[in-house]
């Protein structure tokens, strides 16, 4: 098999051959079909972000593939379709068994643990697999390439939403409405939430009004407490609640979290998606005046993937208008373009058959 690894930070991945290892009794290998690039790639190859397992390493965790090749205890999973999940808790541990499997400590994340999707394949154990139908395309004209987006860009978002216990007729905010965030607006929308996006880029807005904002906000226009007055007149317009708003940092940036921090209202839900290393300006005490609370989420238990992977197969969420297909051998010029901010859609990378 092919991965592309990170030899070291700032330098362009090397191509580089490795024998197919023995499998675990638990584990597959999946040919990969598609794998999406997450701005924490990103993160481990420019931005000073450390992996756990330490290079050379295939970065890539948003991973749709079939699989090929089984250990004794998963034949059952022989030639299926299948998303892998980003993070893989290990189902035995106290967190695990407590229902939290997102801090399990012997977590398995791809691309950062192990080697990851920027491959021709990968080995995963197969408690971190999500089955996807054989007519996922005539279903929702989806191909399991773009599929690859379930295991971050999709499910995080719709965990956070889950979390924030978002709710027919609930106010949305979305700070940051690129690849999760994009993602995110239709996962409020098909939770029947009344949505609000912002953000800087006008076809990021465009592209969310068409798919499921009712009121989109450009931050490069407007400073937040002009960004908090119009969404409050746009409410009143729209006889929606002015409080317990569900509001979600999307946009991983140090300028976003403190705009999502300034739409707190009494009750609110402030769900913290996004993820930098710069630190944000903060009146923590906001909390505790307006009876309002802030949650992380290390994105989404496998065993939620299937009703996520749902609101795909029923056409509530789109996912070809977000995303750009491009073959793994473009690798670097790819994270290049995504470094410098020339591609506003989540590219898609596919190994040649």
């Amino acid at each position: 098999m092919l991965r592309w690894e990170m030899r070291q930070p700032n330098r362009p991945l090397v191509a580089t051959e490795a024998e197919v290892p023995e499998l675990g009794n638990d584990e597959v290998l999946v040919r990969v079909v598609g794998s999406g690039i997450c701005h924490t790639d990103l993160g481990f190859l420019y931005g000073g972000v450390r992996t756990r397992k330490a290079p050379p390493l295939s970065l890539g965790h948003e991973v749709s593939g079939i699989v090929e090749a089984t250990g004794a205890a998963a034949r059952e999973w022989r030639g299926q379709q299948v998303v892998v999940s980003a993070v893989i808790p290990c189902d035995e541990c106290p967190a695990c068994r407590r229902g939290r499997p997102a801090i399990c400590p012997n977590q398995i994340f791809p691309g950062n643990d192990i080697h990851g999707g920027f491959a021709t394949h990968v080995v995963v154990p197969a408690r971190g697999l999500c089955p996807v139908p054989s007519d996922l395309e005539s279903r929702c004209g989806t191909s399991l390439a773009e599929l690859a987006v379930l295991a971050d860009a999709i499910t995080t978002p719709f965990e956070a939403a889950r979390r924030a216990h978002l709710h027919e007729g609930d106010v949305a905010i979305y700070v940051g409405v690129g690849g999760v965030g994009g993602f995110g607006v239709q996962v409020a929308r098909a939770m029947g939430a009344h949505v609000i996006a912002i953000d800087v880029d006008a076809d990021r807005l465009k592209l969310a009004a068409d798919h499921g904002a009712a009121l989109v906000l450009d931050a490069s226009e407007l400073d937040a407490g002009a960004l908090r007055d119009r969404i409050r007149k746009h409410l009143q317009d729209a006889k929606r609640p002015l409080i317990e708003w569900k509001i979600f940092e999307t946009s991983g940036t140090k300028a976003g979290q403190e705009i999502a921090w300034r739409m707190l209202v009494h009750g609110a839900h402030l769900g913290v998606v996004g993820f930098t290393l710069d630190n944000a300006s903060i009146r923590l005490s906001n909390l505790m005046a307006l009876d309002a609370r802030a949650e992380g989420n290390w994105g989404c238990p496998p065993d939620r993937y299937p009703e996520a992977l749902d609101l795909v197969l029923h056409g509530k969420v789109e996912i070809g208008p977000y995303v750009e297909r491009r073959p793994l051998r473009e690798i670097n010029r790819a994270l290049e373009d995504l470094k410098e901010h020339r591609v506003k859609r989540r590219i898609v990378l596919e190994p040649e058959a």
